[in-house]
Order: structure tokens, then sequence, then C-alpha cells
């Protein structure tokens, strides 16, 4: 991918629709229909879209630099914050079909524990996101033979902190999992399904990533 204003506008584009289409599919929980230690393995259907997120920034940071992914990380957020605004303020104004705002209030009411929920995951995991990535490619001086190292790992630590913060704070304290009999295994299932298919997803996005920085030059940022 060639370093230019035009590129970097799409992967920007990319991935605040990614952000913002993990939140409204978010609340629905996927069933891959196996256990693992006894515990169903659930999944928030937020976690396919997210990933997406996570190669946009890694992307924008192998050609660009640390300051832009950055920047791309505060964007998103805006726009997060954007978005649950105008689901609201939607969802508040009067429908003319009672069914019709049963279901919108169903499938797009934004509970405050998945807001916060998802808020909090997004800080933290993209920001550790940015920082290892480029704390690993300094370590490996940015040898292109390396790159599924910073790639992966970065991206594969920071879905760990996403997967346990918004686990946590939407389903384990926001819907009161914790406090459930059966609740701990219930989210310890989810959790794991979760992370499951972001680590699988993780895998598939490397290529992608080699791809699109194959042309990017090997200089520190």
């Amino acid at each position: 991918m060639r370093k230019t204003n035009e590129n970097l506008l799409m992967l920007n584009l990319f991935f605040c629709v990614s952000i913002v289409i993990a939140n409204v599919v978010g609340c629905k929980v996927v069933d891959f229909g196996f256990s693992v230690f006894g515990h169903r393995c659930v999944s928030s259907g937020g976690a396919l879209t997210y990933a997406v997120t996570f190669l946009c920034t890694d992307i924008i940071g192998e050609i660009w630099g640390k300051d832009e992914a950055k920047r791309a990380v505060l964007r998103g957020l805006l726009i997060q914050v954007f978005a649950l605004m105008l689901i609201i303020a939607t969802q508040y104004l009067k429908a003319v079909d009672p069914a019709m705002q049963s279901a919108y209030e169903t499938l797009l009411g934004q509970s405050w524990c998945f807001v916060l929920g998802s808020l909090c995951a997004y800080l933290c995991s993209q920001s550790w996101d940015v920082y290892a990535f480029h704390k690993l490619r300094d370590k490996y001086e940015a040898n292109p033979k390396l790159r599924w190292v910073w790639n992966n790992g970065s991206t594969m630590t920071s879905q760990v902190i996403d997967t346990f913060v918004y686990a946590l704070i939407s389903f384990g304290l926001g819907m009161g999992w914790l406090w459930k009999d059966g609740g701990i295994g219930q989210l310890f299932g989810l959790m794991l399904g979760q992370y499951g298919i972001k680590f699988i997803l993780a895998l598939i996005d490397t290529p992608f990533f080699y791809w699109f920085t194959r042309n990017a030059k090997n200089t520190n940022h």
C-alpha cells in the first residue's frame, strides 16, 4: 500500500465503520455449539468486526508511524461516542408503530453497561495495541521478515485486554453474571469463546498485513 493521504483516509474509514458496527452488534451473543472445560463457548457478535480495527491500526502504524496510529484510535473514540449519541437520540423519537419501537430498542437499545464496557475496552486495548506494536517493532529493529512478531504480538495481547474488560463490565457487572448461580462459568465461557475467535482472526489477518505493508520502508517510527 502506498503512503498516500487517500489510502490513510480509507484505512481510517474502515477502522471507524468497523468500530461502530461492532458496537451495534455487540449485544448479540453467538453460540459456537461446543464447550471447553465444561463451559459453553460463546462470543459477542462484535468480535468479528472489531478484529478488523486492529489490522487497520497495525497497517497505519507500519506505514505512517506511531503518532498516526494514535490519532486513528482517538478518531475512533470520537466516532463511537457520536454514533452512540445518534442511536440513543433516535431511540427516544416516537415511532409510528409500537412494534417497530420495541424492535428498535431490542436490537439497537444502548444499555449503559454495554456502552461503558465497549468504550473502556476500546481505550485499553487499542492503546496497548499501538504501544506493543511499536515496542516490538523497535526491539526487532523493524526486520521485515519478523513483521508477524509485532503484528500478532500486539494484536493477540490487546485482544486479551479487550475481551476481559468488555466481558467483565458488560456481562459480569452490567448484566450481573458475577452474582448469578453459574454466572462465573458463563462469563468464563464468553471470554474463552470471544478470545478464541479473535485469536483465530489475528492469525488470519497476518497475510493481509504482509500484503498491505509489503512496500513499507524499513525504518523506525
